[in-house]
C-alpha cells in the first residue's frame, strides 16, 4: 500500500494531482443538487481559479520547451486546449442560454473545460489511469460524452422500475408515479393536465413558490379546493415566494418573522389565515354554480404571476391552474424524475478518471 501511494504521489504530474480536488467538490455539488437543486455559485469559483492557474502553468511549460515531446506535442496540447475551451466551454454556455441547462450545470461544465483540457495521467505501480485514451485527447469532451451516457441510463432504470411495479402508461418512459400529496417534497414537473398526459406540465418549484406566496399548503387546497379556487380568498399581503426550493428541515418556511406554511409544512387554519371573512365561493344550494364556479382568475394564478418578480420557471397562468386542478382531485400523479445534470456529471468524472471514454470505446467496437 505504501509503495502504491509513493508511486502515485511521486510519479504523477503535480498539476494532475491538484486536479483531483475536483472530485470531492463535484461529489458535494451532486449531493446538494439532489437535496435542494441549488448549488451555490461559490462552489465553482475556486475550481475555476485552480484550473486557470494549472492551465497557465502548463502553457508556460509547453511554450518554453520544458515539456517533453517537442513541437508535435506542443501543437497537440494547444489544439486540445482550444477545443476544450472553445467547444466544451461553449456548449455549457449555449445550453444555459437556450434553457437546456441550469446555471449550476453550465458553470460545472465550463469549470471542467478549464480544469481538464487534456487527459491527465495518474501513475500506479503496474498501470496508469485513465486506462484508455482517445485520439482527440480532450478530456473535458470525454467527461461530457460519459455524462450523456450515464444520464441516458437513468430513463431506462425508471422505465424498468415502472414496469416491474405495475405502473404501465404511455408516460412510463419519462415519468414516475408518486402520491399527489407528496409533490411538494419532490423536484421535477407534473406530467398531467385535466385533459391527460403532457411533457410540459407544472414545474414543482413554481408550485412551491405559489403555495409560499399564498401562505398555505397543498393539503389545505386538496381539503377545500372550491374555497381556494376563488381569487377573492387571496391574502391582502402575499408572502415572498422564494425560489421554490425544498427547505432542509421539511417544515414551515419563515418569512418576515412569521411561519409560512408551505412545502410540506402544517396547513394554515382557514379560519385564522389572511383570507378570513372573504368570499368563499358559490352560495349554498346553487348546485350548478357549485359544480362549475366561474371566476375571472381561478386559483389567483394571474395575480400570483403578476405580483412576483421575474417568472416562475416559465410557468403560465393556465399551466398553474391545470396543475392545481389535477393535484386537488388525483390521489396519484406522474412527475418527471428530474435527475439533476451534475449527478451524472460527477459519476462521469469518476468513470473518466479511472477508465476513460466509454462512448469512444463503444463506437470503436462497431468501426
Amino acid at each position: 500500500m505504501i509503495d502504491w501511494l509513493e508511486t502515485f504521489l511521486t510519479s504523477t504530474p503535480a498539476p494532475d494531482l491538484l486536479r483531483l480536488v475536483a472530485v470531492p467538490v463535484f461529489g458535494w455539488a451532486a449531493y446538494r443538487d439532489i437535496r435542494t437543486r441549488r448549488v451555490p455559485n461559490r462552489t465553482w469559483l475556486p475550481l475555476a481559479l485552480l484550473g486557470i492557474v494549472l492551465l497557465s502553468w502548463e502553457v508556460y511549460r509547453y511554450s518554453t520547451g520544458a515539456a517533453v515531446g517537442g513541437i508535435a506535442a506542443q501543437e497537440r496540447f494547444f489544439l486540445r486546449v482550444a477545443m476544450s475551451l472553445g467547444l466544451v466551454g461553449s456548449i455549457g454556455y449555449l445550453f444555459y442560454w437556450f434553457g437546456g441547462f441550469g446555471g449550476a450545470d453550465a458553470k460545472a461544465l465550463i469549470v471542467l473545460a478549464v480544469l481538464f483540457p487534456t487527459f491527465p495521467a495518474y501513475i500506479l505501480p503496474n498501470t496508469a489511469l485513465p486506462l484508455t485514451r482517445t485520439t482527440v485527447g480532450v478530456f473535458s469532451l470525454t467527461i461530457l460524452s460519459n455524462t450523456v451516457l450515464v444520464g441516458a441510463a437513468y430513463p431506462v432504470f425508471v422505465t424498468l422500475r415502472n414496469a416491474l411495479t405495475g405502473h404501465r402508461a404511455p408516460i412510463m418512459f419519462i415519468g414516475k408515479p408518486i402520491p399527489a400529496a407528496a409533490v411538494v417534497e419532490a423536484y421535477g414537473s407534473l406530467l398531467q393536465t385535466p385533459e391527460g398526459f403532457t411533457r410540459r406540465g407544472l414545474d414543482l418549484d413554481a408550485l412551491r413558490m405559489y403555495l409560499r406566496w399564498r401562505g398555505t399548503t397543498l393539503a389545505a387546497l386538496r381539503e377545500d379546493p372550491d374555497r381556494y379556487r376563488d381569487p377573492a380568498t387571496l391574502p391582502d399581503e402575499p408572502n415572498p415566494p422564494g425560489d421554490g426550493s425544498i427547505p432542509d428541515s421539511g417544515g414551515p418556511v419563515e418569512s418576515g418573522g412569521a411561519d409560512v406554511a408551505t412545502d410540506g409544512g402544517e396547513p394554515v387554519d382557514p379560519a385564522e389565515d389572511a383570507t378570513d371573512g372573504a368570499n368563499t365561493g358559490p352560495a349554498d344550494g346553487d348546485d350548478d354554480a357549485a359544480d362549475e364556479p366561474a371566476f375571472d382568475d381561478p386559483w389567483g394564478a394571474e395575480a400570483f404571476l403578476d405580483d412576483i418578480e421575474g417568472s416562475a420557471y416559465g410557468t403560465t397562468a393556465e399551466g398553474l391552474r391545470d396543475g392545481l386542478d389535477v393535484l386537488v382531485v388525483e390521489e396519484e400523479v406522474w412527475i418527471s424524475p428530474g435527475m439533476p445534470f451534475i449527478v451524472p456529471m460527477f459519476v462521469a468524472l469518476l468513470v473518466s478518471l479511472i477508465y476513460g471514454d466509454l462512448f469512444f470505446e463503444l463506437v470503436s467496437l462497431f468501426v
